[in-house]
């Protein structure tokens, strides 16, 4: 019996010894394939408001992300000043959305432009007096932007603001990328921009979130339609038309709250559709006004504080994604 017991303990740990041998080592953990980080860019129009300069900069330090300011160039003319621009076709001194509250205002706001580029923002135009030039031609295009151009580098002096030394240079290269008024194009506005030094037009809209194409020179930004609400219904990503859609286009504070966390659901759920699907750059844009008790910024705050901190996304400006564009990069990827 103990020879027997042998035998058959000796035949089990050959057994074991052969399987040792020649089993497959085991396998690490594959690494996971890379992906491109999910770009979101997020916009502001006519940037009039000192106060909301501010509060996007420091949403800005907080997240780590990057914005585009779409300057109105009446808001760098004071009263006094105002008669420096006429609009194609309108007399001067005439604006949409009015002319800076005074030259003090406008040297504040001239502050906040020069801290917002060495922060590493975009600064880019939405034209002047805030007209729609949607029957403009390009001759009219290009008088606007020429008002646009002036205006914005030679604010200072013609305020009668002392100037800093380097503002003139900046100023003369700054202004890359443009904005339509009401989102209002046409065929001439798109002849124009390449011919006025602009690299990017963001004033599309899109049935959804898209690569920008480049067409004529141009790259073509649109904002994107987005489901909103309990009947998840699409609208524009933009404050003024969540404004319109959620209260008729009228204030009614009393339901900030509850239009912020509409507001926000939306941005959020736009965001996730695209961070686990095809990781198409977002888009959205949004007005220093606070419109319903300022319940969009409230949302708007909530969104980048919990997205463009995540290590996987970048709240880029529309001047850094065309940059990138242009060199030939690809999209940022992590992983791999």
């Amino acid at each position: 019996m103990l020879r027997s017991y042998r035998v058959l303990a000796f035949s089990l740990a050959s057994l074991s010894c052969v399987n040792t041998a020649f089993a497959d080592p085991p396998k690490s953990p594959a690494a996971s394939p890379a992906r491109p980080k999910q770009v979101v860019l997020i916009s502001f129009d006519a940037a009039r408001e000192i106060s909301q300069w501010e509060r996007s900069r420091a949403l800005a330090k907080r997240t780590g992300a990057h914005f585009t300011y779409f300057l109105s160039c009446v808001f760098l003319l004071s009263p006094e000043t105002r008669q420096d621009y006429a609009g194609p076709g309108k007399a001067a001194g005439k604006s949409n959305v009015g002319f800076g509250a005074s030259k003090q205002d406008v040297a504040e706001r001239l502050e906040q432009v020069r801290l917002a580029a060495a922060e590493g923002h975009d600064i880019g135009s939405h034209a002047c007096g805030h007209f729609d030039g949607k029957a403009w031609s390009k001759a009219d295009w290009l008088a606007e932007f020429a008002s646009v151009r002036r205006i914005f580098e030679n604010a200072y002096a013609i305020n009668g603001i002392p100037e800093p030394a380097d503002w003139h240079d900046f100023a003369h290269h700054a202004l890359v990328g443009f904005r339509a008024p009401y989102l209002s194009t046409g065929k001439a506005l798109y002849e124009a921009l390449p011919e006025a030094g602009f690299q990017y037009d963001a004033s599309g809209v899109s049935s959804g979130p898209t690569v920008p194409p480049i067409l004529n020179g141009t790259t073509r930004f649109a904002l994107p339609l987005i489901p909103e609400g309990p009947k998840a219904k699409p609208v524009v990503a933009m404050d003024y038309n969540l404004y319109v859609r959620h209260s008729d286009g009228t204030e009614k504070p009393a339901m900030a709250d509850a239009f912020a966390e509409r507001a926000y659901e939306a941005l959020r759920a736009a965001f996730e559709a695209q961070y686990v699907g095809k990781r198409l750059p977002l888009e959205i844009g949004f007005h220093f006004t606070l419109m319903n008790g300022g319940a969009y910024w409230n949302a708007l705050e909530r969104f980048a504080g919990e997205v463009c901190v995540k290590a996987d996304v970048e709240c880029i400006s529309f001047r850094d994604y065309v940059a990138r564009q242009r060199a030939g990069q690809a999209q940022a990827t992590v992983g791999g």
